[in-house]
């Protein structure tokens, strides 16, 4: 049993991301008794229309075709209540083409600001033409508001989660961390392979 849990320990996972950042974060979130190696590969998907779980099992699907091995990717959405859950997967776009200010601009005229961040892991094994997802999903409830703190990290100076006076970007990463979609999200995949493992 000791032998097999060491296997596994050593098997890896790859996340697809070509952000040092956001894999430094999940990485930090999983914490260090996370049973499999993460390892980060940069990979171009189709940029794919559809609802949120669609879009995700589709991206995981495709990466694991092409990698041949285990992948997570992951994918963020940012809804807008009054915009019924718009932006939603197109954020990244969004923020692209307006800037901050622009998607706080999108609520001019509207009293609902309030907002939903939800992050989507989808999971794949792949390799022997295994191409079942399994989908680990978190949400934030908070609200859009002007700008404030740093602009290192997409949207999260204009969302300010639920309970408090500061924004995700104001907020120290150790705090964000305990409270954010993402590690509602990786709160769940981390359960699901601590699981696995021990079986």
């Amino acid at each position: 049993m000791k032998q097999r849990l060491t296997e596994m320990a050593k098997r890896t996972i790859t996340f697809v991301t070509g952000n040092a950042k956001k894999l430094e974060e999940v990485k930090a979130i999983l914490g260090t008794d996370f049973p499999f190696e993460l390892v980060s590969h940069k990979l171009d998907l189709p940029e794919l229309q559809g609802e949120i779980d669609e879009i995700s099992i589709r991206k995981c699907q495709e990466a694991a075709r092409r990698l041949k091995k285990p992948v997570l990717i992951e994918d963020t959405s940012l809804c807008f209540n009054a915009l019924n859950g718009l932006p939603g997967p197109y954020i990244k776009w969004f923020l692209d083409k307006l800037q901050p200010e622009g998607l706080v601009k999108l609520l001019t005229g509207w009293e609902d600001k309030s907002a939903e961040a939800v992050c989507t892991f989808a999971y794949c094994p792949g390799g022997t033409e295994n191409y079942s997802v399994t989908v680990f999903q978190g949400k934030t409830q908070g609200t859009i508001v002007a700008p404030r703190g740093s602009r290192g990290f997409g949207w999260d100076c204009v969302f300010e989660p639920n309970g408090y006076v500061k924004t995700y970007a104001e907020l120290p990463s150790e705090e964000k961390n305990k409270i954010s979609h993402r590690f509602k999200a990786l709160d769940k995949v981390r359960i699901h392979f601590s699981k696995e493992s021990s079986l």
